[in-house]
This record gives structure tokens, C-alpha cells and sequence, in this order.
């Protein structure tokens, strides 16, 4: 049986999840999905669409989705998911989580990587978080479940932008992208989003078959804070949102927010024994609070990339593609976390090198 695929949905409260999640609901797009959401009450799917069965955590919705509430742990609720999909009680061709707005949706993904019977029946496709333009400010500002939020995510949706002017939304762009480089971002309007932009990302590729993710690290350059040493030419006609503020859009309040992104390159080859120890040691000393990180490596021993992930404690590695002919072989890693010291995890990886 092939895996099930997963999306978790998330984002602060009011930040639109209901209304995007409603939309990739009811559009005609064929598909039967399970929604497992974990809290009800006004923040949920407007109950006229539901139609509760009251003996059980599961709702049957009227355009053939499943509903079922979190009354009881998350990997229960996905076991019997998928057990009533294999005695054929119920249909399902993938899994939506909408997350509660004040959730920190790291534990919610760790699920899938440490329970070994979830991970034999399903796959943790992409965590999508929203971002709402009005409030998002306050919100970045006050609350670490936002930030967190916005670390996590592997696609983020800015919801009403129409609410403010467009050098807030900008700012806004620009701040994101500085909290996650890697994630990319779209303005949203009522949740209106194709469902390629929602389903099958592959974004959280932790499984033992990492993909390699073609535009990985493409515009983190430019993200990244230090990439001045590293002769980037942005051109003339470079529009990516963390240049705003070198574009004479006067965005001069820096926040200092507590989740940060930086990359380390390096044309040198890693050795594979010191990178082991040296990531061991950081993700026992950093883990809880290193969010996300990733990276396409060139290792001494092998002419094939070495794709490496994870989030938390949990670290994933495996061989891609061989480097192609007269490719520069440069490593790049890209990590997110709360207040990680940057200095000391370059200089460490520094000295795994070759």
C-alpha cells in the first residue's frame, strides 16, 4: 500500500486556515480528503458543512471529506484513520491537519518520524503556514508560536493583504524571508490558492528517500545576511523581497526576532567522520531549538550529493544524484532555529572539512 500523504496547515489565529482549508475542500478537484482537526469551537469549519456522527470522532462531509476531531492523542486518530481505510469503512486519498492557531507544529511533525507504525502508512508531504498582513507584526512581535509557525513552514500564505499598504506588506516579505529563506511566499485572497500550490510540495522529504529539491538554496544567497562575501551580483532587476530595504522602501525598524536563518557553503568536501560528530554534538546540545534544517552536501568518498534534513532532534540522510559533469561541487546547508549561535556552528563546520 503507498503511503498517505500528509499536509499540515498552520498559522496564528485568525490568520484564514478555515477559509484556505474550506476552499481546498469544496473545489472540484476529485480527490477524497481526511481532515483531522484539533480544536472546535468558532475558529473551525462552519458547521453547516459538517454533519456530525455523534458515536464517533469522525464527521462525513457532504462534498465526501472525513472531518474527525482530536478528542484523543494524534497518533490514535491517524491509526484508526487508517486502519477503517483498510477494512474499507472509510475512503481517503490523503490527510489535512489544521493545526490550533497557538500551536507549534514541531511535535505535530515529529509524529511521523517516530512512530514507526505511522511512518510505514503515511508521508509527511509539506507544512504550510499562514501569515496574516494585518496583524502579523503584533503577532511576530509578541508571539513565539508565530514565529515558530513561520520556522516551520515549507510554504507560507500572506492572507489579507489588501488590508494594508504595500511597503507594510513588503516589510512584512522581507522579515519572513530573514525567519525562513527557504520557504516561499505568496499573497493569498479569501484562501484562493490552486491546489499545486497546496498538495504534493515534498517538502519534508525526512523519509529514508530524500529528494533533491532542484531550487533548493536558490535565493538564499540573497537571504542570507552575509552573502556580500560571497560575490552574489543581484543585478539590476533583483525584486527578491529581502532586498526591500535596499531598494529605498525605508523599512530601517529591524526586528530582532528570535528566529533566525543563516547558510554555510563551502566548495571543500566534508569529512564525513568529523560532519557525523559535529551535528551530533549540536543537535544534542541545540535540537529543541533548531527548527528546520537542510542541505545538499559534497563528502569526501562519494561523487553523489549527500541530501541531509531534519527538525528538532531528528536527522535524516541519504545519497541523490551524482554531481553532474562540470557542476561545482559546493556544499550549502541552511538552518532555522531560535537563537542558534550562528559563529559557533561555522566555525564547527568549518573544521569538518576536508
Amino acid at each position: 500500500m503507498s503511503l498517505i500523504p500528509v499536509t499540515i496547515l498552520t498559522g496564528f489565529l485568525g490568520s484564514g486556515k478555515t477559509t484556505l482549508l474550506k476552499r481546498v475542500l469544496t473545489e472540484a478537484h476529485g480527490q477524497k480528503i481526511a481532515v483531522i482537526e484539533n480544536e472546535f469551537g468558532e475558529e473551525n469549519i462552519d458547521n453547516e458543512i459538517l454533519v456530525n456522527d455523534t458515536n464517533e470522532n469522525i464527521i462525513q462531509m457532504n462534498n465526501g471529506c472525513i472531518c474527525c476531531t482530536i478528542r484523543e492523542d494524534l497518533r490514535e486518530t491517524l491509526q484508526l484513520l487508517a486502519a477503517k481505510k483498510r477494512k474499507g469503512l472509510i475512503d481517503f486519498e490523503r490527510v489535512v491537519i489544521e493545526t490550533t492557531g497557538l500551536a507549534d507544529p514541531g511535535p505535530v511533525a515529529q509524529t511521523f518520524f517516530m512512530d514507526e507504525e505511522i511512518s510505514e502508512q503515511y508521508l509527511l508531504d509539506s507544512i504550510l503556514t499562514l501569515v496574516d498582513a494585518k496583524h502579523a507584526t503584533t503577532q511576530l512581535n509578541d508571539r513565539q508560536e508565530a514565529r515558530r509557525q513561520v520556522g516551520f513552514a515549507d510554504q507560507i500564505f500572506i492572507s489579507k493583504t489588501d488590508l494594508v499598504a504595500e511597503d507594510e506588506v513588503k516589510a512584512l516579505m522581507h522579515r519572513l524571508t530573514q525567519m525562513n529563506p527557504r520557504a516561499p511566499q505568496r499573497a493569498v485572497h479569501f484562501g484562493e490558492v490552486a491546489i499545486s500550490e497546496v498538495f504534493d510540495l515534498r517538502g519534508f522529504n525526512l523519509n529514508a528517500k530524500l529528494d533533491i529539491d532542484p531550487d533548493f538554496l536558490k535565493d538564499e544567497e540573497s537571504a542570507n545576511d552575509d552573502h556580500h562575501e560571497h560575490g552574489h551580483d543581484h543585478g539590476e532587476h533583483c525584486n527578491h523581497p529581502s532586498h526591500a530595504d535596499e531598494h529605498g522602501h525605508g523599512h530601517h525598524h529591524h526586528h530582532d526576532d528570535d528566529v533566525k536563518s543563516f547558510v554555510f557553503r563551502s566548495d571543500q568536501p566534508f569529512s564525513p567522520a568529523k560532519l557525523e560528530d559535529f551535528l551530533g554534538a549540536i543537535v544534542n546540545i541545540y535540537g529543541p531549538r533548531m527548527l528546520r534544517y537542510k542541505g545538499v552536501l559534497n563528502m569526501e568518498g562519494t561523487d553523489r550529493k549527500v541530501i541531509f534534513q531534519g527538525v528538532h532532534q531528528l536527522m535524516g540522510s541519504d545519497l541523490g544524484p551524482a554531481w553532474g559533469q562540470g557542476e561545482k561541487k559546493t556544499s550549502k546547508m541552511v538552518f532555522i532555529g531560535i537563537d542558534l549561535p550562528k559563529d559557533i556552528f561555522m566555525q564547527g563546520l568549518e573544521q569538518c572539512l576536508v
